[in-house]
């Protein structure tokens, strides 16, 4: 057993070195090779962002201005309705008020009645006109987004940029971003857009 064990070191001995000696020159040949060529910092391109501010659009903008006069022009009309209706009820109470000492009980339980019902009427005239107003200002302001996105792409496409954002969603943006408001070149460029 011992001559076993004296066998074993020796091999050990002989075998180890020649292993440790083939694992380095492995280790070296592989050390001969370049790494792979890391870019500069000056050498990769920065991203282009683009960001515009929404609300300057939709007030400077052409298109902007003819949906801010649409919707003015709207809201007046639904507006007239709603203070004629208010007119004739308010008239109708001060012909009440006024006569309600000479009323018999069923007379007043009449008048009452009608003037409920002209009430009811006018309550649900406002409600009726503010969703319309809503819903008139929804498809219109939507439609006039759809126009920007449309333009913001082309003119991103045309002139290099990765991405076109909103400027309010910008929290944070680094030293190697090239970032530029193209907010006017926008407002041109829907305005050229619509003249065509």
């Amino acid at each position: 057993m011992r001559t076993f064990i004296k066998r074993a070191v020796l091999i050990c001995l002989v075998v180890l070195p020649s292993i440790a000696f083939a694992a380095d020159k492995g280790a070296e040949e592989k050390s001969t090779t370049p790494p792979p060529a890391i870019e500069s910092a000056s050498a990769v391109k920065a991203a282009r962002i683009g960001y515009v501010d929404i609300a300057k659009i939709g007030a400077d903008s052409n298109q902007g201005k003819a949906l801010k006069a649409r919707l003015t022009t709207k809201r007046n009309a639904l507006q007239a309705k709603i203070d004629g209706k208010k007119k004739q009820v308010e008239k109708l109470k001060a012909s009440i008020e006024a006569k309600i000492a000479t009323m018999t009980p069923q007379q007043r339980e009449a008048k009452s009645k009608e003037f409920q019902k002209k009430l009811e009427e006018l309550q649900k005239l406002v409600q009726a006109s503010e969703g319309e107003f809503f819903t008139l200002q929804e498809s219109e302001t939507k439609a006039l987004y759809e126009e920007i996105e449309k333009t913001a792409s082309a003119h991103g496409k045309a002139n290099g940029f990765a991405v076109i954002v909103v400027k309010k969603e910008l929290l944070y943006v680094g030293d190697s971003v090239d970032t530029k408001d193209v907010t006017e070149e926008l407002i041109k460029a829907l305005d050229q857009a619509k003249k065509k």
